[in-house]
């Protein structure tokens, strides 16, 4: 069964960080390589950071810079650590592999960036 839990979100202001986690099942997490995503109000859902198995991370250009994903295999967890944020980021937050599983969609975390 595949399993994916976020954590970690929350209202933050503009500028701040959250630190989001996710925990996943580990026949999924030793696949191969994991992804952040989200949804913001209205819109569709989007990659934000990717991480490959051996832990190479690639960005969604508007995130570069800002966000951080790392994976920790022995914990079976992938976190994405999230600075200067903006209100733009709004979003619920998504973790599940890259590409991704359709039956592994989680609840997500949301993060709300607003003064």
């Amino acid at each position: 069964q595949v399993q994916l839990v976020e954590s970690g979100g929350g209202l933050v202001q503009p500028g701040g960080s959250l630190r989001l986690s996710c925990a996943a099942s580990g026949s999924i997490f030793s696949t191969g390589a994991m992804g952040w995503y989200r949804q913001a109000p209205g819109e569709g859902r989007e990659l934000v950071a990717r991480i490959t198995l051996g832990g190479v991370p690639n960005y969604k250009d508007s995130v570069k810079g800002r966000f951080t994903i790392s994976r920790d295999n022995a914990k079976n967890t992938v976190y994405l650590q999230m600075n200067s944020l903006k209100p733009e980021d709004t979003a619920v937050y998504y973790c599940n592999t890259y590409p991704a599983n359709y039956y592994a969609w989680g609840q997500g975390t949301l993060v709300t960036v607003s003064s």
